[in-house]
């Protein structure tokens, strides 16, 4: 049985290209742990156009940009907020960590 509460999912926006000013609103929507799953039916995007902008090599110098407006929107949150740059990790598994089982 379906809860009243559970709404259905917003229509997906047709593809588009982001721009600067996105790429900022990308960055202060991850300060305010807005999910990524969230960010990709607003934008409209390919996941990997996300973390094109976290990583920088798209519309660099918008980190910047994004952390001057955070701090005067949300001057409360300045202190619980890691403005570092996205770090990716990998999942991979060492090459010669399986040696030590033979």
């Amino acid at each position: 049985m379906a809860s009243a509460f559970l709404l259905p999912p917003p229509p997906p926006r047709p593809p588009r290209a982001l721009t600067e000013r996105d790429a900022v609103d990308i960055w202060i929507a991850r300060w305010l742990r807005i999910r990524v799953k969230d960010l990709l039916v607003r934008y409209g995007c390919d996941p990997r156009r996300i973390y094109e902008v976290w990583e920088e090599t798209r519309f660099p110098g918008t980190r910047a940009t994004a952390r001057e407006l955070f701090l005067a929107q949300y001057p409360a949150l300045a202190d619980r907020v890691d403005f570092g740059p996205h770090r990716r990790v990998s999942h991979a598994v060492p090459e010669g960590q399986l040696a030590l089982f033979e």
